[in-house]
């Protein structure tokens, strides 16, 4: 299990080691078409396909997007329908080409409530590529932060009763659904909304978040290269000062004295 970084300070890179995305704006994009909203979702399946590509070319190591939310059964039962549809779909056609390409697939969240031919599909997928490690593609689809937190406590609680009485970060961290990445390093959601709306709650705490007004299926690579310039900007302290971080550089610059 990867360390919290509330208790210790991870190394930072250029490049993101765990991108987070919600990925927004599909059904905007088809209504300024004038298209169905299901267009909007085929489309915005295009950019999860060039997003995955960008990561790991780029060297990104574990890309996590936030396909369908606990929430997102409240939308209209066609919509709903579709959205499955294009699941199976993606299970069926994509999970080939990722593995041939290194990448490891893994789904987040409560799967009993899909059909059973989903969850067969998703028990392959994993089994297929669990021993890939150029990149690791979480999807999360039936997942809610407040559920991953609550399902965590059961287990832990299952596991180990006597933690009732007390029990650490390590403790439960060992049974969030993620427990197998780091935490993101960079949050992004598109479509100009600025919330995380119940996506990864407890690993989102020194994430670096990122909003922009780019919908979904129009987020390419020039938008993905956007966004991680603007976290190379970022001063990641985890709770020190800027001094700190001065002071724990220093050491590691080139020694100038008496040249030149």
């Amino acid at each position: 299990m990867f360390k919290s970084t509330t208790l210790s300070i991870p190394e930072v890179g250029p490049v993101p080691r765990h991108i987070a995305i919600i990925m927004d704006g599909n059904g905007r994009w088809a209504r300024n078409r004038h298209l169905p909203r299901v267009a909007g979702h085929r489309k915005g399946a295009d950019a999860v396909r060039s997003t995955v590509r960008g990561c790991a070319e780029r060297g990104v190591e574990f890309l996590t997007v936030f396909a369908f939310s606990s929430e997102n059964w409240r939308r209209p039962a066609e919509e709903v329908s579709f959205l499955m549809d294009l699941f199976v779909t993606a299970l069926e056609q994509e999970v080939a080409k990722l593995h041939e390409n290194g990448i490891r697939f893994r789904v987040i969240g409560e799967l009993s409530r899909f059909e059973p031919r989903i969850q067969a599909l998703i028990r392959e997928a994993e089994a297929l590529t669990a021993a890939n490690t150029r990149l690791t593609l979480t999807v999360a689809a039936n997942y809610g932060g407040r559920w991953d937190l609550m399902q965590a406590v059961e287990r832990m609680l299952a596991t180990r009763p006597e933690l009732a009485r007390g029990f650490s970060e390590h403790d439960l961290g060992a049974h969030l659904a993620m427990n197998y990445a780091p935490e993101p390093d960079l949050f992004i959601r598109t479509g100009g909304e600025q919330r995380i709306s119940n996506f990864l709650l407890w690993q989102l705490a020194y994430t670096e978040l990122y909003f922009t007004d780019t919908l979904w299926p129009d987020f390419d690579a020039a938008a993905l290269e956007r966004a991680i310039q603007s976290y190379r900007q970022r001063e990641r302290r985890f709770g020190r000062t800027s001094e700190q971080l001065i002071d724990e550089v220093a050491p590691r610059l080139p020694r100038l004295a008496g040249k030149g």
